[in-house]
């Protein structure tokens, strides 16, 4: 199979669940202040009299912090003092530092090397390095990434449009071609492929510490809530316009297709995100790199959400060799609606911030904070694993013993429904009876016995649980995606 345009690449198809029978409960933001012991927000002071859309952020060796804003701009932070380093841009929303010291920038039409060839601090050469997809002049065909993988190619995605007269649509988001709605990969021959596709608003990428690159996308038409994938060549992720640049599909063709088709094509999400209750319209996913510096989350995955004015944690593990896992929120309250997220060498957590165009809980524009970690060891869940009998539930500090009872836990579960409308409610709800838990000898992991059904998200809400000192957790709910149970308990 190939693409219209290119040469290559085959359309892979796995399968997936169709759900039915729906079940509606209004979902709910978290109304109160959460926030782990020992970390607080830092804002940053931006230049006056900017229009300061964070939308692109990364750090170097040195700790100087490098953003990319929505109306053009590059900027870098040096010694508390702000530098602009490059202007002109269309709508930038990514940036990344080379090897070299240059700047990779994406914007709406193209991929843009950044170069300070005389040293002087000002940007003198603009070079593309790739431009091979088709930009409309759409206000949503945003351009986002990009990363780079341990072999050195990099990644990135194209936005669906909207509101455009020519793209074909089967729901709000649509594509009048060249590759809306792909991910796309420049090797470090400068050679421009369409990566997979499938997709609908990913707005934000990321690589974790073993070169991987995941990307999350944002809830809507063919995505029933937020959610975050492994990005993989060849594959589907279940948007269908984008299917016009995949030889062998035409529009007409694609309209004869069911829903159950393209949900048997579609790849699962490694954790879905629920809607409002954790996230709305996600950014990029930061691996916690810095060894400790941040507090007790090594290796967590953290995601900030414009919407919602929030972070949040993602806990993945691999179950019979595939990744899956669980969402548990860890900080609102920002200013601004949170984009971008980077961690600097000196273990604090950068966040680039935007409510042009969507809105968001915190009251401002636009800013940059930063969340940083006092040494105080707070108590929160750790970590979420599957077991054959429910999950092990880790927390970082000890337990109280005479919280541990059955009473202080609950658990439901659901899934969602794919098809075209915008969003889904909760499918199949239903409350799971907790039959036991056990506390193990580390006075810091319990085991919680519940019934186990793949292909349902699990929410386990712990409130009833403290530590030796009483300390409750600030954030007492995990959501754990169960799209498979351990090999020996498949259902």
């Amino acid at each position: 199979m190939k693409f219209k345009g290119l040469k290559k690449v085959a359309l892979c198809l796995v399968g997936a669940g169709l759900v039915s029978s729906l079940q509606l409960e209004a979902a709910q933001a978290p109304k109160q202040e959460y926030k782990p012991d020992g970390y607080d927000i830092v804002t940053i002071e931006t230049p006056k009299d900017e229009r300061f859309h964070v939308t692109g952020i990364d750090s170097d060796s040195d700790g100087v912090i490098w953003v990319a804003t929505r109306f053009g701009d590059v900027w870098y932070y040096k010694n508390d003092t702000w530098f602009k380093f490059a202007q002109g841009l269309h709508e930038p929303t990514g940036l990344l530092i080379d090897t070299d010291g240059s700047l990779l920038v994406s914007q709406k039409p193209e991929l843009t090397r950044i170069v300070d060839s005389d040293k002087d601090g000002v940007a003198d050469i603009y070079q593309p390095v790739a431009n091979d997809w088709t930009f409309n002049d759409n206000y949503h065909e945003f351009v986002f990434g990009p990363v780079k993988d341990e072999q050195g190619n990099l990644y990135g995605t194209l936005n669906l449009s909207h509101n455009n007269p020519d793209a074909f649509t089967m729901g709000a988001m649509g594509s009048p071609g060249g590759y809306r709605g792909f991910a796309f990969q420049v090797d470090t021959k400068g050679v421009f492929t369409p990566y997979a596709w499938g997709l609908r608003s990913p707005a934000g990428l990321g690589t974790s510490p073993q070169g991987e690159i995941f990307f999350t996308d944002n809830q809507g038409d063919w995505v029933p809530t937020s959610k975050m994938h492994l990005l993989e060549q060849g594959k589907f992720y279940g948007h269908p316009v984008s299917l016009v640049d995949v030889e062998g599909y035409t529009r007409e063709s694609i309209k004869e297709m069911s829903v159950d088709t393209f949900a048997q094509m579609s790849e699962k999400p490694v954790v879905w995100i629920p809607h409002v209750e954790v996230a709305n319209s996600p950014g990029n996913p930061e691996w916690d790199t810095t060894e400790g510096k941040f507090g007790p989350f090594k290796g967590q995955i953290f995601i900030g959400d414009q919407t919602q004015s929030n972070l949040f944690r993602v806990l993945l593990e691999k179950v019979n060799g595939q990744y899956q896992g669980a969402v548990i929120n860890f900080m609102n309250k920002f200013q601004s609606g949170n984009i971008r997220t980077e961690f600097d060498v000196n273990g604090q957590l950068w966040v680039g911030q935007t409510a042009r165009g969507w809105g968001a809980q915190g009251g401002k524009p636009f800013g940059l904070q930063k969340v940083v970690w006092d040494g105080t060891m707070p108590f929160e869940l750790h970590s979420i694993t599957l077991t054959e009998t429910g999950f092990r539930m880790s927390f970082t500090d000890t337990l109280s013993s005479e919280t541990v009872v059955k009473e202080s836990l609950k658990a439901q579960s659901w899934q969602y429904h794919y098809s075209s409308s915008y969003g889904s409610p909760k499918v199949d709800l239903s409350t799971l009876p907790i039959t036991n838990v056990v506390l193990l000898d580390d006075g810091k992991t319990i085991d919680v016995t519940l019934p186990l059904t793949s292909g349902k998200v699990v929410q386990i809400d712990f409130t009833g649980l403290k530590d030796v000192n009483g300390r409750s957790v600030s954030v007492d709910k995990v959501y754990y995606t169960l799209n498979q149970l351990l090999a020996s308990k498949q259902q």
